[in-house]
């Protein structure tokens, strides 16, 4: 446990040393939450009733952005290598850069919701869904981004592949999300959040070992 808490710790101080990262992602979605609303137009009830998905989009393309960085300095400067064959296992390993980089990510965009929420015109009620959702969404959203960072870690160009394969796994997490924020039907809301839930449990405990396979490949 102490293996594991170590590699979390550094991670997280290796993220804070580059706070322009942390400012950069945060940017980026208050930016994309804001320019989505110019192409719908004034109509404010459109635009209160597209506000869900406008709030996850934003999200998930911002972790999009973030995903590269997982593995990708580890692999350069060789500590990558090193974790491979340390005595905590590589699951383990996986595991504690996916706290880290949830942390540095994904606890930005939360903090940063109310912002986006009042360029939404978002009610008080419709925020805390969004907050919740958020909350239990994102870690599949780290999840399925570590999976596509560990398949491309090895490749010149897998900033570009990646999201390739990121974006059909988080179709399910996008769609559970926006009905948690918005439902059509009484009861729909808490059906999203607790489905929502099971997809991020799921991939949380299953990610680590097919990201662990795949960075044993790349390191062949």
């Amino acid at each position: 446990m102490r293996a594991f808490l170590a590699i979390v710790a550094r991670d997280l101080r290796l993220g804070l040393r580059q706070g322009g990262d942390i400012l950069t992602l945060v940017l980026f979605f208050v930016i994309v939450g804001t320019v989505l609303p110019f192409a719908i137009g004034p109509d404010r009830p459109q635009l209160a009733r597209l506000a869900p998905a406008i709030v996850w989009v934003a999200a998930l393309l911002a972790q999009l952005l973030s995903n590269e960085r997982l593995f990708g300095s580890d692999f350069e400067d060789g500590s990558l290598a090193i974790l491979r064959h340390a005595p905590l296992p590589l699951e383990m390993v996986v595991g504690a850069k996916m706290l880290a980089h949830w942390v540095l990510t994904a606890l930005p965009i939360i903090a940063a919701t109310p912002v986006l929420a009042l360029m939404l015109g978002m009610e008080g009620e419709t925020l805390l869904r969004a907050i919740g959702s958020l909350v239990l969404g994102t870690p599949a959203l780290v999840a399925f981004g570590t999976v596509g960072a560990a398949v491309t870690v090895g490749l010149k160009r897998g900033g570009l592949v990646a999201p390739v394969l990121v974006l059909p796994l988080s179709l399910p997490v996008l769609i559970f999300g926006t009905g948690a924020m918005a439902p059509m039907v009484p009861g729909a809301s808490g059906q999203a959040l607790l489905l929502l839930a099971a997809l991020g449990l799921v991939s949380v405990a299953l990610v680590p070992f097919a990201a662990a396979m795949a960075l044993r490949f790349a390191g062949e």
